[in-house]
């Protein structure tokens, strides 16, 4: 390689992504989320989608285990939501507002949209792990600007072009 991580992460930094917060119940029952802007949607037929998550993530064994997850697409307003559940913390839930779906799945509330998930497969990915799921329900919110990181930071997207 003629780059180190530091370049790598740079230049992975000047991809503009959205910003979710996937969320499950761990084991013993209790709510686990976690700050994720590695997703993307793998399949319409099937719908299938993916996020990563680093293997030294407080939430690690949560994620991996458990048969049920989901992803909620943060709205602008929501930033405080992202920097809450990417820190290692055992108070993310103290005072936010969720839903909870089949199984107890904990969906957060105001979202721009909400992905219910069956665990299909977790695949190695260096650091990282890959988890694919299966969407079997879905909310869409009224349409909000989205929250977006850029170069290390949150971000407005501008007019349509």
């Amino acid at each position: 390689m003629t780059f180190d991580s530091l370049a790598f992460r740079k230049a992975m930094g000047t991809f503009a992504t959205g910003v979710t917060v996937v969320t499950t119940r761990d084991a013993e029952g209790q709510n686990c989320g976690v700050t994720v802007n590695s997703f993307a949607s793998v399949s319409l037929e099937p719908p299938l989608v993916l996020f990563c998550l680093d293997r030294e993530a407080m939430s690690f064994g949560a994620f991996t285990g458990a048969d049920r997850f989901a992803i909620n697409f943060l709205a602008a307003e929501q930033h405080h939501l992202s920097i809450r559940f990417s820190v290692s913390a055992t108070d993310k839930w103290d005072g936010v507002a969720y839903d909870s779906w089949a199984d107890d799945l904990p969906m957060l509330k105001g979202c721009l949209a909400n992905l219910g998930c069956r665990r299909e497969a977790v695949y190695d990915g260096g650091d990282h792990v890959i988890i694919v799921g299966y969407v079997e329900d879905l909310r869409i919110s009224e349409t909000r600007e989205p929250l977006v990181y850029y170069q290390s930071g949150y971000r407005a997207i501008g007019p349509s072009l």
